[in-house]
């Protein structure tokens, strides 16, 4: 088995970051839906006022994965980490990376005492689905996801 490294992702990975983003996006049936780019992924990544920070999953000295999350905060459990997307390249799937990455965040939030350690999944991945049940993750079907459009 390779050897799979895991470590907080830098402002140069942000290229790696937006191909894995773009790759996602191909796979989740929405190839034009990527509005970011590598430019802005630095700036909310690493300007002044970061809105996000993200763990990268090396194999080979590759990026082959990555877990982009925040803080958020529940008034009824308090701080907490939310993962926005678990992404790991077509190639390098079926390797244990989307474990190791999901558990490296779930030790973050336990080390920093957050309330929950949330995230969705689309209702027709069942690969995922199936993957986060083994990891023994809670499904919620009663909440809705609502957007505004800006």
């Amino acid at each position: 088995m390779e050897k799979v490294t895991i470590r907080k992702g830098t402002e140069n990975d942000c290229e790696a970051l937006h191909k894995l983003i773009v790759e996602l996006a191909i796979f989740e049936k929405e190839p034009n839906a990527v509005d970011v780019s590598v430019e802005q992924l630095r700036e909310h990544g690493f300007g002044q006022n970061p809105y996000y920070e993200f763990l990268v999953a090396e194999v080979d000295n590759e990026i082959a994965g990555i877990a982009l999350y925040y803080y958020k905060y529940s008034t009824w459990k308090g701080p907490s980490l939310y993962l926005e997307d678990l992404i790991v390249s077509a190639n390098h799937r079926r390797k244990g990376i989307g474990k190791k990455l999901v558990s490296a965040l779930k030790e973050k939030a336990k080390k920093e005492k957050m309330g929950r350690f949330e995230w969705q999944v689309l209702d027709w991945n069942e690969s995922d689905i199936n993957f986060y049940k083994k990891l023994g993750a809670d499904f919620d079907g009663e909440w809705l996801n609502v957007q505004l459009k800006l």
